[in-house]
């Protein structure tokens, strides 16, 4: 089973979607895995960075991203063989992050890769364009969203940027107006797709809506 979700940056995908894998393992009977998109792209953002690759560069970029080695284990990155998973989220990478994220044959690597994953498992993805590209046909495809305000509030609580709140909020829209005009995998709403506002529910009560339509 491929259940598959999407939304912008701070509407609780990466929450949910563990929260998801974690609590339907448990009670169905099932193993269910749970893979971030994102950090398999600020993985590639990490090593380019590591490897003093020009962010600008996209043949370099795309160069860099056949080569090297990524893996995913549960819900932890590994990079040629190291876990990276808690070098992932800091200011530099979620700069260069989104627009390299938008470069197309980054994002077929990136996509082939996720759904060889997914080969035989039961899994739980959130992305930008999991619903609408890597698995149109998955058997639960839902798009999370929240207020501008209430993203950038989500992320600054969170303590692991620098930036003042402001400066996320504005961080927040520029990445959205780069995930919405991408040439290929473009945040949309799918059809058939269930939505929800996540501004002001808790997580678990986000939770509670996903899985009564997930049984």
């Amino acid at each position: 089973m491929v259940i598959a979700i999407d939304g912008p940056a701070g509407s609780g995908k990466s929450t949910i979607a563990k929260l998801l894998a974690e609590k339907l393992s448990i009670q169905g009977g099932k193993e269910f895995t749970y893979i971030n998109s994102g950090k398999l792209y600020r993985t590639i953002t990490l090593g380019c960075i590591r490897s003093n690759i020009d962010l600008s560069d996209s043949e370099k970029i795309i160069e860099f991203a056949k080569k090297i080695n990524i893996s995913y284990q549960k819900d932890e990155v590994f990079l040629n063989g190291e876990n990276v998973t808690n070098l992932l989220h800091t200011d530099e990478i979620d700069r260069y992050s989104a627009p390299l994220s938008a470069i197309v044959p980054v994002r077929h690597i990136v996509n082939d890769l996720i759904r060889f994953l997914a080969k035989g498992q039961n899994i739980v993805v959130e992305g930008r364009d999991m619903t609408t590209v890597v698995f149109p046909d998955a058997e639960h495809r839902f798009y999370l969203d929240a207020s501008v305000d209430s993203r950038a509030k989500r992320r600054f609580e969170q303590g692991v940027s620098n930036l003042s709140l402001q400066e996320i909020k504005e961080a927040i829209i520029k990445r959205d107006e780069i995930d919405k005009n991408k040439a290929e995998g473009s945040l949309k709403i799918a059809e058939g797709v269930h939505y929800f506002d996540t501004s002001d529910l808790t997580i678990i009560q986000v939770y509670e809506r996903l899985i009564e339509k997930a049984d």
